[in-house]
């Protein structure tokens, strides 16, 4: 008898749109997280999508493409060359809460660590770092190297990141749980 009842009460929970909807979001939301978990896992790195916000590295990358960055291992994988070295992500010694997309042009040790000179492919000079040996940014700063580019993609992430993007996400979810909840009229 309380299992009928029990069954009952959960069909009942489950007609309800809202409740659905609701279950749906959170499936979403779950599913976003255990992605970005994965992908953390997998490429070794706590940031592994970028966005560059510049055109220092056009031709090759443009604003609004989506990077995949793999973290790296040891300093000494990551080829250095003007021409096609590793494009690498770092934290700006500046301000370590930005990053910077720019390809490593030259590497040299110093008491066992890597140093990275760097250069936008759209820059006209190599970039200069001060406070660091040769104006090079140290292995400590790296996130890791570009794999893949995914064009355009990346205007999402630009976007959603931002607070009005946020706002604007969030006003969207709402509106699409209220609109999808008001009873139709039928005539």
């Amino acid at each position: 008898m309380l299992r009928i009842k029990v069954t009952e009460g959960v069909k009942k929970v489950w007609k309800n749109d809202l409740f659905r909807t609701l279950i749906f979001m959170a499936i979403i939301i779950l599913g976003i997280f255990a992605f970005r978990t994965a992908l953390i896992i997998i490429l070794k790195t706590n940031y592994p999508l970028q966005t560059p916000i510049s055109e220092s590295m056009k031709p090759t990358l443009n604003v609004g493409d989506l990077l995949i960055v793999q973290g790296i291992q040891n300093a000494s994988e990551i080829r250095a060359d003007e021409k096609d070295g590793d494009i690498i992500v770092f934290k700006k010694p500046e301000n370590p809460q930005e990053f910077i997309v720019h390809r490593a042009i030259a590497k040299f040790v110093i008491d066992g660590k890597y140093y990275f000179i760097t250069k936008g492919d759209n820059n006209r000079s190599a970039d200069y770092w001060s406070g660091f040996p040769r104006g090079a940014v140290p292995e400590d700063y790296i996130i890791g190297k570009v794999i893949f580019r995914i064009p355009f993609l990346g205007y999402i992430k630009l976007y959603f990141g931002t607070p009005i993007g946020m706002a604007l996400g969030i006003l969207i979810i709402a509106a699409i749980l209220i609109l999808g909840n008001i009873p139709s009229q039928k005539s």
